[in-house]
C-alpha cells in the first residue's frame, strides 16, 4: 500500500540507500524526482559544512526537513539536497514575558507543540497537528486558527550563506508577513534554531478564529484551556485531511495550496461586482484598508468543489478545497496542471489571481 511517509522520522544515513531514494520519499506529497547528491545532517555543523562545501563547488543547495510545504519537480533537484535531521528542545531563559525555548530546526513541529503544553507553556496550541519541521515555520510564517509563529518567535538563528557567517535575526529583521518572511524564496538563509517566547500558563492565547471559537463554544477573544484548544484543533484538522494519516490519501498534500488573497478596496469592489448569484463571500478586514477573502470560497464558486479530479492521479481533497492531493499515481506536472486550471478559473470568474503557498522547487506554476 502506498502510504504517506513519516517525513519527520530519522532517515537512513547509508549513502547508497539515501542516494537511491526519490525526493518524493521525503515529502508529504510523495512527489519529486531524484537529487544530484543527498546528505543527512544530524547536527547544525554538518548542515553548515555541507552547504559551504556545495558553495565552493558552485552547486545549488536545497535544505529539506519535514517536506510538508514543498513541491519538487518530477526531474528532482540537480544539486545538493540536505536532509535536516537536527533535534533538541531546551529552555535558555525566562523573564516576566515568559519562557524562552530554543528549538533545533529539524525538530518535528507537532512534537514541539505537544512538549510545550506538557511543560505548561501556551502560545502554540492553535498550531497543533501541522506537519513538518520547526525550522520551516518561520520561513512561511506558519499560521492556523488565528495564530502565527510570528506571534511567539523571539529570534531565528541562521547561517548566512552570502556572508559565510552565523547570525541571530530579530523579529523585525525576519520581515514576517502573511505566510511570508525574508527566508521564503531566498537561498541566502539556512535556519538552524528558532527561539520562542511562551507564557507559562495553562490558559490558551485569546481565541481569534471564528470556526475555532464556535467549536469551543466561546466568543472571540476569550481564553480556554490550552490543552482543550489543541484537542479541538487536532479534530478540526483531521476532519479536513490536514493531519498525516497513512490510510488517508487526502493527507498526501502540502496542506493549503493557495494563500487567501488580500485585496485592495478597489479589487474587493471588483469581486463584489462579479458576484451576481454567487452570494456574499466571507471576508475579514486586513491592514491598511485591505480585505482578506478565503481562497476556498473563491475556488468552490469558480466550479472546483471537493474531490474535483485532474488528470493522472491528482485531485482536490475530498475534505478541504484548498488541498491538492496525490491520489497515489500522480506526478508533479499533473498537480501543477490542476493548480493552473484552478487559478485560471478563479481569475476568469472573479478577477483574482491566487498565489501558491508552498515553495516550488525545480518547477513552476
Amino acid at each position: 500500500m502506498d502510504v504517506v511517509p513519516d517525513v519527520s522520522a530519522d532517515r537512513p544515513t547509508d549513502a547508497s540507500a539515501v542516494r537511491a531514494s526519490s525526493l518524493g520519499a521525503y515529502t508529504t506529497l510523495r512527489l519529486g524526482g531524484p537529487a544530484g547528491t543527498l546528505t543527512v545532517a544530524a547536527e547544525p555543523d554538518e548542515a553548515v559544512s555541507t552547504v559551504r562545501g556545495a558553495a565552493r563547488k558552485g552547486q545549488p543547495v536545497l535544505v529539506l526537513a519535514g517536506g510538508s510545504n514543498v513541491v519538487i519537480g518530477d526531474d528532482g533537484y540537480p544539486g545538493t539536497v540536505v536532509l535536516l535531521r537536527t533535534r533538541g528542545i531546551r529552555v535558555v531563559g525566562q523573564d516576566d514575558r515568559g519562557v524562552l525555548v530554543r528549538v533545533a530546526a529539524g525538530e518535528p513541529w507537532d512534537d514541539l507543540v505537544a512538549h510545550t503544553l506538557e511543560r505548561g507553556l501556551a502560545g502554540l496550541e492553535a498550531l497543533s497537528g501541522i506537519p513538518g519541521s520547526t525550522g520551516a515555520t518561520p520561513i512561511q510564517n506558519v499560521g492556523a486558527y488565528g495564530q502565527e509563529v510570528a506571534h511567539t518567535i523571539e529570534a531565528v538563528h541562521v547561517y548566512d550563506r552570502h556572508e559565510d557567517t552565523m547570525r541571530v535575526l530579530s523579529v523585525p529583521e525576519c520581515g514576517f508577513a502573511y505566510r511570508s518572511s525574508i527566508f521564503k524564496h531566498s537561498d541566502r538563509w539556512l535556519v538552524l534554531d528558532v527561539d520562542f517566547r511562551l507564557p507559562e500558563t495553562a490558559e490558551s492565547a485569546p481565541i481569534r478564529y471564528a470556526e475555532l471559537a464556535g467549536r469551543l463554544g466561546v466568543t472571540a477573544g476569550e481564553r480556554v484551556s490550552a490543552a482543550r484548544v489543541r484537542e479541538t484543533v487536532l479534530k478540526l484538522r483531521a476532519g479536513k485531511g490536514m493531519v498525516l494519516d497513512p490510510a488517508d490519501p487526502d493527507t498526501r498534500s502540502v496542506g493549503s495550496f493557495f494563500t487567501n488573497p488580500v485585496l485592495s478596496a478597489q479589487e474587493w469592489a471588483g469581486v463584489q461586482d462579479r458576484l451576481v448569484d454567487a452570494g456574499e463571500p466571507p471576508s475579514w478586514p486586513a491592514p491598511n484598508g485591505t480585505v482578506k477573502v478565503p481562497a476556498a470560497w473563491l475556488i468552490e464558486k469558480a466550479g472546483f468543489g471537493k474531490g474535483y479530479s485532474g488528470a493522472d492521479g491528482v485531485a482536490i481533497s475530498s475534505k478541504h478545497t484548498l488541498a491538492l492531493t496525490n491520489r497515489g499515481s500522480g506526478t508533479t506536472a499533473a498537480l501543477l496542471d490542476l493548480a493552473r486550471e484552478i487559478r485560471n478559473g478563479v481569475r476568469d470568474r472573479f478577477g483574482v489571481v491566487l498565489h501558491p503557498e508552498p515553495v516550488l522547487v525545480n518547477c513552476a506554476l
